[in-house]
């Protein structure tokens, strides 16, 4: 299984990459034809054949891209660890208290994701009819990233939910890498 898992993260975070490059590369090619395309040197260089009113696209496809690289970074490659938590009363209870605390909260982001998967598609249909401005795709497919990361943001929590029964809850997500082991320890 921890096989299949470094895989998986592997090739999630292998997309997110292409993401960002496409994201610069659509970047430098934004700042190329606003500086040379218009230039007389350039307008000389290939006859005028290349004309910047072309490249409006890149615009919307950073934005796209962006909103992809968002959610999809969220739902799949940053971890619990990697967000900033306000965990003063969690490591301050002892084991019993932590474990409700963080089934509790899993279970809650569970129910409050999942739920509003029904209502945002319902405010989303009319987007499978509307176009982009200026990319060859209807809007329904650019921002169904929301809905993948709605499930598997929900799928993680409801993981650790079962996980936190299982096992309890530990601290060890949310100390320091720099605190000693003795602030470690469990006070149960």
């Amino acid at each position: 299984m921890r096989t299949v898992t470094r895989i998986f993260r592997g090739m999630t975070e292998g997309f997110a990459a292409l993401m960002m490059a496409a994201i610069f590369c659509t970047f430098i090619l934004q700042i190329i034809v606003r500086y040379a395309v218009g230039s007389e040197w350039f307008t000389a260089l290939t006859g005028g054949f290349i004309d910047a009113a072309y490249f409006g696209w890149t615009v919307e496809f950073i934005l796209v891209l962006w909103l992809w690289t968002i959610f999809w970074g969220n739902a799949f490659v940053v971890r619990d660890r990697d967000h900033v938590t306000f965990d003063i009363l969690y490591n301050g209870a002892g084991r019993r208290a932590r474990t409700v605390m963080a089934v509790l909260g899993a279970v809650l982001l569970v129910v409050a994701l999942w739920s509003s998967i029904g209502p945002t598609y319902d405010r989303m249909k009319l987007l499978r009819i509307k176009s982009s401005a200026t990319l060859p795709v209807k809007m329904l497919p650019i921002y169904s990233i929301y809905f993948l990361f709605l499930g598997a943001v929900g799928l993680r929590y409801a993981w650790r939910a079962i996980h936190v029964l299982r096992h309890g809850a530990d601290r060890e997500d949310h100390i320091q890498s720099t605190e000693t082991p003795e602030h470690r320890e469990d006070a149960t």
